[in-house]
């Protein structure tokens, strides 16, 4: 049985808090196992360095494992560009394309 979570976010800060509570229950309750946080559209805004709702949780969970994926054609769309991103984040060409190879690596999907 593999343990390897795939969050996926594409909303606003209160998507993007609850994703973050069940990476934070999912590392109490399976220590070790992979994490993966897709952010893309609307989403990729709240990475924004400076101006981050939430990049206390993420920098404590990223040292639990979470790998937090920005979609570099949703930061395209909104004139940004991966310097504009806390450094916590990590972009990746397109986010739907990640979420599909995460899923075929045997992530398990979750949407909040």
């Amino acid at each position: 049985m593999t343990c390897e979570l795939l969050l996926h976010v594409d909303g606003d800060d209160t998507r993007l808090a609850m994703a973050l509570r069940n990476a934070k229950n999912y590392a109490d309750a399976a220590p070790g196992c992979a994490m993966a946080l897709v952010l893309n559209g609307s989403a990729v805004e709240l990475l924004r360095a400076g101006a981050c709702p939430r990049q206390a949780d993420i920098a404590r969970l990223r040292g639990r494992g979470l790998r937090v994926l920005a979609c570099n054609n949703a930061l395209k769309e909104r004139g940004m560009t991966p310097a504009d991103l806390i450094t916590e984040a990590e972009v990746v060409p397109a986010g739907i394309v990640e979420l599909v190879r995460l899923q075929n690596a045997g992530y398990a999907y979750v949407k909040p």
